[in-house]
């Protein structure tokens, strides 16, 4: 997020881990979350916010993501990624807003379609149109030739991007891009759209130096160039 040029983001977790947060990226504030009252507090000064990476999908995992959708105040628009997709899809099959950006990767598409993931790869534009309308928002599906889509809009096809983001953590980044973007403009579906058209562009410039061993921490490090790069 602050790569591609959020003024200031805030990290919320446990409180065990603020050191290894705040020792190795001094760019970051922290804010504990002890139980759901702390998430209020939290959220109280965000434009947006990215929930899922890292979260979990215990109890606690679970009262902390029912909070931020009871706290959030109008206009306040979340990016759900990773354990929160994955939480929504077992918690309540029936959720849907209009205003909220949704990630998922083929696994977590199934999941939230309660279908399976040879289906979604069959058709991925249906797929997409399908978790437009039962849940609304924006959709990334990711995956080779990622899909944006939203109601109304006609879907973008990425074609950049290359095997080797599917290393672990690549994804996060995504997540991150995706809420510093949105944090930069109203409009949800273009800003979506920018973050992983960005995000593909920063892994092929990684890939120059070969596919094998590319980190997600490289990818989220060229961001900043990509967008250097761009008119």
């Amino acid at each position: 997020a602050l790569r591609v040029g959020a003024g200031l983001v805030t990290v919320a977790s446990l409180p065990e881990h603020l050191l290894p947060v705040t020792s190795t990226r001094p760019e970051l504030m922290f804010r504990a979350l002890r139980d759901v009252c702390d998430v209020a507090d939290a959220m109280a000064n965000a434009d947006v916010i990215a929930v899922g990476p890292g979260l979990g999908q215990d109890a606690w995992a679970a009262r902390m993501l029912g909070a931020v959708f009871e706290h959030r105040r109008p206009g306040q628009r979340i990016v759900a990624d990773a354990d929160a997709l994955n939480l929504i899809a077992s918690e309540d099959s029936r959720m849907r807003l209009d205003d909220w950006v949704l990630t998922p990767h083929p696994g977590e598409a199934a999941r939230l379609l309660g279908t399976n993931v040879a289906d979604v790869q069959h058709d991925r534009l249906a797929t997409l149109r399908e978790l437009c309308t039962q849940r609304g928002g924006v959709i990334v599906l990711k995956g080779a030739g990622t899909l944006i889509g939203a109601q109304g809009q006609v879907p973008r096809l990425c074609d950049h991007g290359n095997p080797g983001m599917s290393a672990p953590g690549m994804g996060d980044v995504l997540t991150g891009a995706v809420a510093g973007f949105l944090g930069q403009s109203e409009k949800s579906f273009e800003a979506a759209a920018a973050a992983v058209y960005t995000h593909a562009v920063a892994g092929d410039h990684c890939a120059r130096l070969g596919l094998r061993g590319l980190l997600a921490l490289e990818v989220a490090q060229e961001l900043r160039v990509v967008l250097a790069q761009m008119p």
